[in-house]
């Protein structure tokens, strides 16, 4: 089975968020169950400039027509990773000026309407027609859309999976002519959402089967709490058998504490004494007090991660004894709030406002409790990557922190989105904190199995079941 796996971040050539972690190991293991993939990225500036001597081109100096007014010449370099192979397609726009990971997402719509177009066709141009299209988020939602309306891929299945609802990409009318689309797509069935075009909607639209990262979001995309707009639609494709949830895994290579190059002492369930080692190390780092339980969030600072909710709890945390390490960028009111916190107790609270990915580690590695108290949580990997560290998550029951984190088995979960509940969550994992229970909770939580092979299967038969409905719509003379 061929399959094309579009995404605008891939690690570790270019990351901002969870997104990049998924199309940087998934990809991989459906490699290794057999399938042949093509991972397809924007060439980005700062990935060419770094991989220069590993690139090599595939297709060059071919013109897309994106429309009828407009056309852009293509360049594809094949990148071959960890036994993936990745295209980067440059096609001389705002891609080409992004240079560091925090300008990945500066891009415009009409960028990544020409990436997708380009993409398709060094398709076209290398010989290589994919049996799925498998796009990700609303940067890459009118791949579905391009495949049905501007390709003879009768028998090419779609997949489309939301990474995250909140982000959805709305735009005006006029993207129909930019996209060199015939205006009777312009329908509520089609692209049309509120007198505009919705990109999530329009994949959704367009493809065989849509997918979210874990089984809870994908129920709690079907309530107006959780479906930013578009939750009838999502319980439409529920009613009709095209909606899934699949839980996210975790690249267990790269984060596996007794090989990580990134941390202080290497350790594993069987031997511990490298944990301590790592925490120590961290307190020195950060210039906190040893000897008194840590707590620690790796996020991104806003409310949908559940920092309005740790600010009020700090205090208590501190009069607890405990001390607290957060690495986060984002919301500056926010930064400020805990900027002055660490100012003030600067033995006890560290404050790392910068994207850190071996800090990251360091932080997993050493602290006793993570901490996740999201708002809303399509999958989450942080709290895996904690338990895969020996860190005890306490978290909030959403999304795929619900189907991750069971409390009193592998961490402590709390249901109302207030500061009491949480605190009430941090409270009893500081009551067990060093005993028999909690070295029970750590084992279970290092122990358990996060990596893709299993979500990968899944994947794989998605896949054949997309393939199988859109040969029968083949035969059918269906051609959306």
């Amino acid at each position: 089975m061929k399959v094309l796996y579009l995404s605008a971040e891939v690690e570790p050539f270019a990351k901002v968020g969870g997104l990049a972690d998924v199309a940087g190991s998934l990809p991989r293991e459906l490699v290794n169950q057999g399938l042949d993939v093509r991972v397809a990225m924007p060439a980005y500036h700062m990935v060419l400039d770094q991989w220069e001597s590993d690139i090599v081109p595939l297709s060059t100096g071919f013109d897309v027509n994106l429309n009828r007014n407009k056309s852009v010449p293509a360049t594809v370099y094949s990148l071959e990773h960890r036994a993936t192979s990745h295209w980067l397609v440059d096609i001389g726009t705002a891609f080409s000026r992004v240079t560091c990971s925090e300008e990945v997402y500066s891009p415009q719509r009409d960028d990544y309407l020409a990436f997708v177009q380009a993409t398709i066709a060094a398709c076209r141009q290398v010989g290589w027609i994919p049996d799925v299209v498998h796009a990700n988020d609303w940067h890459m939602a009118f791949a579905p859309v391009f495949v049905r309306e501007k390709t003879d891929w009768c028998h090419s299945a779609c997949v489309y999976s939301i990474h995250n609802m909140a982000y959805q990409g709305q735009f005006g009318r006029d993207t129909i002519e930019e996209a060199g689309l015939p205006e009777s797509t312009f329908s509520w069935d089609k692209l049309e959402t509120w007198g505009g075009v919705n990109f999530l909607k329009s994949g959704c639209a367009y493809a065989d089967h849509v997918n979210t990262v874990s089984p809870t979001y994908a129920q709690e995309i079907q309530s107006e709490d959780y479906g930013c707009g578009l939750w009838g639609l999502m319980r439409h494709l529920a009613d009709e058998g095209r909606l899934h949830g699949i839980l996210n895994g975790i690249d267990t290579e790269s984060h596996d504490p007794q090989l990580d190059p990134r941390i202080s002492a290497h350790f594993g369930p069987a031997s511990m004494e490298g944990k301590s080692e790592c925490k120590a190390a961290l307190c020195r780092e950060l210039g906190l007090e040893k000897g008194r339980p840590l707590l620690g969030v790796v996020s991104r600072l806003s409310e949908q991660k559940g920092f309005d909710l740790i600010l009020p709890c700090v205090a208590r945390i501190i009069e607890a004894g405990a001390s607290l390490v957060v690495l986060a960028i984002g919301d500056p009111t926010m930064a400020v709030q805990f900027k002055e916190l660490a100012a003030q107790n600067p033995n006890r609270i560290a404050f790392c406002e910068r994207y850190d990915a071996d800090l990251a580690q360091r932080v997993y590695a050493g602290i006793d409790i993570f901490l996740m108290p999201s708002k809303f949580e399509p999958c989450g990997l942080g709290q895996m990557f904690a338990l895969r560290y020996g860190s005890v998550p306490v978290v909030r029951k959403t999304g795929g922190l619900a189907d991750s984190v069971f409390d009193g088995v592998n961490g402590f979960v709390f249901d109302e989105a207030t500061p009491d509940a949480l605190w009430t969550a941090i409270d009893r994992a500081l009551a067990v904190h060093g005993g028999p229970e909690w070295t029970k909770l750590v084992h279970a939580g290092m122990t358990a199995d996060f990596s893709w092979s299993q979500s990968a299967k899944k994947y794989v038969e998605l896949y054949d079941q997309a393939l199988s409905g859109r040969r029968i719509l083949s035969k059918q003379g269906c051609t959306v």
